[in-house]
C-alpha cells in the first residue's frame, strides 16, 4: 500500500465501514446525549453482535467495533428499538451535528439541535457530502472551535445567535427559531456555488479557494474563539471521564449507565450528567494529569486495514515522557484520522513498518525525519531528532 485510501465518507449505523476487526457501526446520539437505557442497551448490543470494544469519535459519536456482517441486521434492530436509528441512510448521513456538552435545561440549545436535526432529515434537506457537518456551540462560552464542522451556530457578541461558515469571520444573525433554516440556506449556497465537486468538499476549503459568501452571511462579525481542550474532572453539568485512546469496553459503558444520562463529547470523553464525584470504575481517566491525555493515536494495525504500524503500542511507550500541555499524535497512515489538526509532534506509519516524524504539523505534512524504527524509538531520541532538523 503506497497511499491510504480516502473514503470521502464516515461510517454510520445503516452504512457501516469495514475495518480490520470487522464492521465499524457509528451511532449518532440525538442531541449528543444517551439515556441510561440507551447506554446500557448499546453495551449489551456491542457484546452480542460486536467484539465489545466501543470508540468515542472526534465528532461526538459512539462506534461499535468488530460487528459481523451477519450480526449487523439484528444490531440495527436493537439500536432502532432504543430510538437511535434514522429512517434512511441519507437522513443518517445528513444528521451530522456536534453539540456543546455544556448545555443546561432551559437555555434553548437542545431546542436548536432538535430543529436542525428535523430540517436535515426532511425531504428537501440539502444533499451535502458525507463529511459535511454542523456545530451547535451557543453555550455561555464557545468550546467547539477546534472541532470539525462546516456550519456553526454560535453566540454573537451582543448575546444573540449567529450562523456562520467555517473559515469565515462573519455570519448571519438568527433567532433560535430561525437558526436551523439559516444553516440550511448556507448549506444550499455551498452546493450551488460549487463547494462539493464529485460529492466531496468542505466549507473552509471552499472559502479558501475564493468563494464569496452571500451578503446576509457577512452582516455580523464573529468573535475569535480560542481552542478549548477540556480535561477529565468536575464541571458545572456533571463529571467528565476519559478513556485510553477514547476506547472503552462495553462493560464500562454498562456500569456508567447506572450513574445517569451520558453526554458524548468530541474530546473522546463522556460527561456523566449531574454526577458530583468520580465513579469507581476500572479504566476511567478521571483527572488532568494522566499521561495518556497527552497522546492521540488511531486504531492502527491490525485493527485498521490501512494502519501500517501498531500505533497504540508506540503511543503507550512514549506518552509518559511527554510534558504536561504537550501533545504527540501517532497515526497509522498519512490520513491522520484521529487528529486532523497540527500537533507539536506527529509520527506517521509508512510502508515497511517505519515511522516518519513531523514537527508542528499534521499527518499529511512533509516530515523532518524519515525511516525511524518504532521498536527502538524513544522520546529522548524523538525530541533530539526534532530539534536537530
Amino acid at each position: 500500500m503506497s497511499a491510504p485510501v480516502i473514503q470521502g465518507w464516515c461510517p454510520g449505523a445503516l452504512r457501516p465501514m469495514m475495518s480490520g476487526d470487522g464492521l465499524v457501526v457509528r451511532v449518532r446520539p440525538r442531541g449528543g446525549r444517551l439515556t441510561p437505557e440507551q447506554a446500557a442497551g448499546i453495551a449489551t448490543l456491542s457484546l452480542r453482535h460486536g467484539n465489545g470494544l466501543i470508540d468515542l469519535s472526534s465528532r461526538a459519536n459512539v462506534q461499535l467495533r468488530g460487528v459481523t456482517e451477519a450480526g449487523h441486521r439484528p444490531l440495527i434492530e436493537g439500536l432502532s428499538a432504543l430510538g437511535l436509528i434514522d429512517e434512511t441512510t441519507e437522513a443518517e448521513s445528513h444528521r451530522n451535528i456536534v453539540v456543546t456538552p455544556f448545555w443546561s435545561d432551559g437555555d434553548g440549545i437542545q431546542g436548536i439541535v432538535r430543529s436542525l436535526a428535523a430540517a436535515l432529515t426532511g425531504p428537501d434537506a440539502p444533499d451535502t457530502p458525507g463529511k459535511f457537518g454542523y456545530a451547535v456551540d451557543c453555550g455561555a462560552a464557545p468550546v467547539l472551535s477546534a472541532v470539525s464542522a462546516d456550519i456553526r451556530i454560535e453566540r454573537a457578541v451582543d448575546g444573540g445567535l449567529v450562523v456562520r461558515a467555517d473559515g469565515a469571520g462573519t455570519g448571519a444573525r438568527a433567532t433560535a427559531a430561525a437558526a436551523a433554516e439559516r444553516a440550511l440556506d448556507l448549506a444550499r449556497w455551498f452546493l450551488d456555488s460549487g463547494g462539493a465537486p464529485e460529492r466531496r468538499g468542505r466549507m473552509a476549503a471552499h472559502l479558501a479557494r475564493g468563494a464569496n459568501l452571500p451578503p446576509v452571511f457577512t452582516e455580523v462579525s464573529a468573535s475569535p474563539h480560542p481552542a478549548v481542550d477540556p480535561v477529565p474532572g468536575l464541571v458545572a453539568q456533571g463529571f467528565l471521564v476519559g478513556f485510553e485512546f477514547g476506547q472503552m469496553r462495553a462493560e464500562s459503558l454498562s456500569l456508567l449507565a447506572g450513574f445517569g444520562p451520558l453526554r458524548v463529547t468530541p474530546w473522546r470523553m463522556l460527561l456523566i450528567e449531574g454526577a458530583g464525584a468520580v465513579p469507581e470504575i476500572a479504566g476511567l481517566i478521571t483527572g488532568p494529569d494522566n499521561p495518556l491525555l497527552r497522546v492521540v493515536a488511531c486504531t492502527g494495525a491490525p485493527g485498521c486495514p490501512q494502519g501500517l504500524i501498531a500505533t497504540r503500542t508506540l503511543a503507550r511507550r512514549l506518552c509518559s515522557a511527554l510534558a504536561p500541555g504537550n501533545l504527540l499524535h501517532v497515526s497509522g497512515c498519512a490520513k491522520g484520522c484521529a487528529h486532523r489538526g497540527a500537533a507539536p509532534l506527529t509520527l506517521v506509519g509508512r510502508v515497511g513498518g517505519t515511522v516518519d516524524l513531523i514537527r508542528g504539523g499534521t499527518a499529511t505534512d512533509s516530515p523532518c525525519q524519515t525511516g525511524l524504527d518504532p521498536e527502538t524509538l524513544t522520546f529522548h531520541t524523538l525530541t533530539e531528532t526534532a530539534h536537530a532538523s
